[in-house]
């Protein structure tokens, strides 16, 4: 999504809104069937066929394996989830990987095949693994089958979060797809909670990441090991604040329509280890992973060898998920090797040590993370590590980097605090001494509601640069 798409969701929305509310509850699953369509086709008109075709393939397939499960037909369940599996994976392989595996093939071989160049299509990892979810629920969790097809459109193609996430396992929203009460308390969280998501995404990741494109960019006399701290840093911030402003903008258009997405970001720079991170960044993409792949695996239940196994399995397919490139896969590997060094020994380790020290280890060893993240040719994430660590004769500090620290540093401060329960804490807080006063209590919340949205919206119309990293994946 870029500026222009956010500007249509606004005119987009209220029009919507209005439509739904109006009509009989009956006819709302498939309003919002149709409007998430007609969104998606704002920004990817021709790979709305695409979504409509996997939709009709997991609707037939989820009613299959329901009838051949109940009947005891077991062996033909097993082999309509498998089909199902082939086909979601086969055009998620096709239209993100195939340019990936030529060129590996190309390399290998010495063969000179040419690129197809597919477009990949917004958002296709996160719904493909959506549509998964309810053909593995219905055989795994015994859940019953959509037998109205507009329903189950309607949770493929839902517009608040097929782009972006959080991943919705069809267990988790299908009795809202039956039935759901929509309330103005509700309704009126969501708006809340959709607005301090845009507040972080506008006004937090796209500043900490002007930071970051800067550095990043800079040529290598410009680069210098302060410099390059101060750079992933904004990175992280920005990544953090691009997709969990994403996925509170979801999970509160989500609450606005009577549905309630689960939450998929929970302070996670507060974390002491790499496990904790990990439960609390992208908490949807880890449970799908736990509940459909780790634990058929084995999980822990099979010894340590196995448990380390799977650990691995999970997140090689972790980093290859994020992306067609080597890089992605050994971020995952990285942490992988990390989560089985803290299962092993590290992390008894850790719970003993001073909490800070623990807390800098996490931060440290995830940082690390993100420049494998964030740099797909390996010769520029070496030239940043030599850097980071001082490395090629690269300067500790020069008056660039400083120019660049005093303009930036008030914007990384309240990026970084903001990524605390502190802020919460203090709003809570102010909020109870007036709460006496119910009515200034409101309205002092949703004075600072509009003015962050207000200034969202002149952010947005004065400005150019406004990427979602995570619409990539």
């Amino acid at each position: 999504m870029v500026f222009s798409d956010l500007l249509f969701l606004f005119r987009f929305l209220p029009i919507v809104l209005l439509i739904y509310f109006i009509a009989p509850k009956k006819l709302r699953n498939g309003i919002l069937f149709f409007s998430s369509l007609v969104f998606y086709a704002w920004g990817e008109p021709v790979y709305v066929c695409l979504m409509l075709f996997s939709t009709l393939v997991d609707y037939v397939h989820g009613r299959l394996v329901y009838r051949f499960k109940n009947n005891g037909e077991l062996k033909k369940a097993k082999i309509v989830v498998a089909s199902s599996m082939i086909i979601n994976l086969g055009l998620l392989g096709f239209f993100k990987y195939v340019d990936f595996f030529i060129g590996s093939v190309n390399s290998v071989f010495g063969n000179s095949i040419e690129f197809l160049n597919v477009a990949l299509p917004i958002g296709i990892s996160f719904y493909t693994f959506q549509t998964m979810s309810y053909t593995l629920d219905i055989y795994m969790n015994n859940e019953e089958p959509q037998k109205n097809i507009i329903n189950f459109g309607a949770y493929v193609a839902m517009f608040p979060q097929l782009i972006a996430g959080p991943i919705v396992q069809y267990r988790t929203v299908a009795n809202e797809l039956r039935s759901r009460k929509e309330n103005i308390d509700d309704f009126a969280l969501g708006v809340r909670r959709f607005i301090l998501g845009l507040g972080k995404k506008v006004l937090l990741a796209n500043s900490t990441g002007a930071v970051w494109t800067e550095i990043k960019n800079l040529p290598d006399a410009d680069l210098t090991v302060a410099g390059s701290w101060i750079g992933i840093i904004c990175f992280a911030l920005q990544i953090y604040y691009d997709f969990a402003g994403y996925s509170d903008m979801a999970i509160g258009l989500g609450k606005m329509f009577g549905f309630n997405f689960p939450v998929n970001f929970d302070y996670p720079y507060l974390s002491k280890s790499v496990t904790e991170f990990f439960r609390r960044w992208h908490i949807s993409l880890g449970k799908w992973f736990r509940d459909y792949v780790y634990i058929p695996l084995g999980g822990n239940r099979k010894g340590l060898l196995k448990q380390v196994r799977n650990i691995m399995i999970v997140w090689f397919l972790t980093g290859f998920w994020h992306g067609a490139a080597y890089n992605f896969i050994l971020w995952g590997l990285y942490f992988g090797i990390l989560l089985v060094i803290e299962k092993l020994f590290l992390l008894k380790l850790l719970n003993k040590i001073n909490g800070a020290f623990a807390h800098i280890y996490a931060l440290f060893v995830v940082l690390i993370g993100w420049v494998l993240f964030e740099f797909d040719s390996m010769n520029a994430m070496g030239r940043f590590f030599s850097c980071m660590f001082g490395f090629g004769g690269f300067s500790l500090c020069n008056d660039y980097t400083l120019y660049l620290l005093i303009n930036s540093a008030a914007v990384i401060v309240i990026a970084a605090v903001g990524s605390t329960p502190l802020p919460k804490l203090i709003a809570d807080k102010i909020l109870m001494k007036i709460n006496s006063k119910e009515i200034l209590s409101a309205i002092a919340e949703n004075i600072v509601l509009v003015i962050v949205f207000m200034i969202c919206l002149f952010y947005l119309v004065a400005g150019s640069y406004n990427p979602f990293l995570y619409f990539r994946f």
